[in-house]
């Protein structure tokens, strides 16, 4: 399709500031904690090269500021190079979200001249043996450690990401430790979500309160000891807190998420709302599905809310919380979040914790490799 121009009259939506730009599903790693669908979209189905530039263009037009380049493994992508090329000739502040097991010296060294902003580097776990266990890759931990040391040699921020679990959350210092000693600025330590593959792995995942409010502690004292050193940015996990997070700052207030085959989506679990209409970059422009698309204009603002909801003082700060966690728990997405403590399903969801919490259950790994073969 050709680039259209902006064509909307609504001034009460401002303007995206981030986009995700999953590139492809594809990964090497298999952690159990993926918040990418359960059906993954296939190589064949991923927008080529010329739309991934279209869309870019499109999104510095829009208004977006930062692109988060991910998947998967947006290295997977041979175009990487161009896409991040592209993103410095549209001013579009560019972030490689990356496993870092699979880019090579020479090819990091094409995208620092190409002119990337950022690189946000995952790990499973602070040692080698929790590394493989979460992640499913022998000998992950050393080739971070590697590449971590090369974009420090380019001289390129770096940003170590965490997802927290069972399986790791004991490790909660060592992570900072380890930040530290790679030179990071910045330190994500993100208790897991439950959507997508991560949710049939909740039991297997979900750590105990005691070990939550430990790790709470210790990032909270270390935030107060390292600031100005490292940045601490903690997500705490939504099932033991007693209200819920202003969820992507709102639906449609900020973030526009854009799938590999180019489905535009308000958040990462969108689709897992039955009855939403998404419109795709292929037929329609960034902005036309930022300004006017059914599935971002259902959960605008707060007027779908309940009651409830309406006469609470933290309507404007959380806008009632995750939609896709309000259906997947209480079978309505236009429901409160039940996480929030006047829910009537908070109760349920402290069950819940007590039970799953109690389990050690073995990981479901997700088997990337399977589903990159299919074309």
């Amino acid at each position: 399709m050709s680039e259209t121009a902006l064509t909307h009259t609504d001034t009460t939506v401002a303007p995206p500031m981030g986009m995700l730009a999953e590139l492809t599903h594809r990964c090497p790693l298999q952690c159990p904690y993926c918040s990418n669908p359960v059906e993954l979209e296939r190589r064949s189905d991923e927008l080529d090269t010329a739309a991934w530039q279209r869309v870019l263009r499109e999104a510095s037009r829009l208004g977006v500021l930062q692109v988060h380049l991910s998947g998967g493994e947006p290295a997977a992508r041979p175009d990487l190079v161009e896409l991040v090329e592209t993103c410095a000739h549209e001013g579009l502040y560019s972030n490689l979200i990356t496993a870092g097991v699979s880019i090579t010296p020479e090819r990091l060294a094409a995208l620092d001249a190409a002119g990337l902003d950022h690189v946000q580097l995952s790990f499973q776990g602070a040692s080698d043996e929790v590394t493989e266990h979460v992640s499913g890759m022998r000998g992950a931990f050393e080739k971070k450690c590697a590449f971590a040391g090369e974009v420090k040699a380019l001289g390129l921020p770096l940003t170590l990401n965490v997802v927290i679990h069972r399986a790791n959350i004991h490790q909660i210092d060592e992570f900072i430790d380890l930040a530290l000693a790679l030179g990071a600025e910045r330190l994500e330590l993100a208790h897991a979500q439950y959507y997508g593959w991560a949710l049939h792995n909740r039991s297997a995942l979900m750590p105990r309160r005691a070990d939550v409010m430990t790790a709470l502690r210790a990032v909270e004292a270390a935030q107060a000891r390292l600031k100005g050193r490292l940045a601490i940015d903690s997500v705490v996990p939504d099932y033991y807190a007693h209200g819920p997070k202003p969820c992507m700052n709102g639906w449609g207030r900020q973030t526009i998420n854009i799938t590999p085959s180019g489905l535009g989506l308000p958040c990462h679990a969108a689709q897992t709302i039955p009855g939403l209409e998404f419109w795709n970059v292929r037929e329609r422009g960034l902005a036309d599905i930022w300004y006017h698309s059914p599935a971002f204009n259902a959960f605008r603002g707060t007027d779908f809310l309940p009651d409830t909801c309406q006469s609470c003082d933290r309507r404007d700060i959380d806008h009632g919380g995750c939609r896709c966690q309000a259906l997947m728990m209480t079978g309505d997405a236009r429901q409160m979040d039940p996480i929030c403590q006047y829910s009537p399903w908070h109760d349920e969801v402290q069950t819940l914790t007590l039970e799953e919490a109690g389990r050690d259950e073995p990981f479901a790994y997700r088997r990337f490799a399977r589903t990159a073969r299919q074309a």
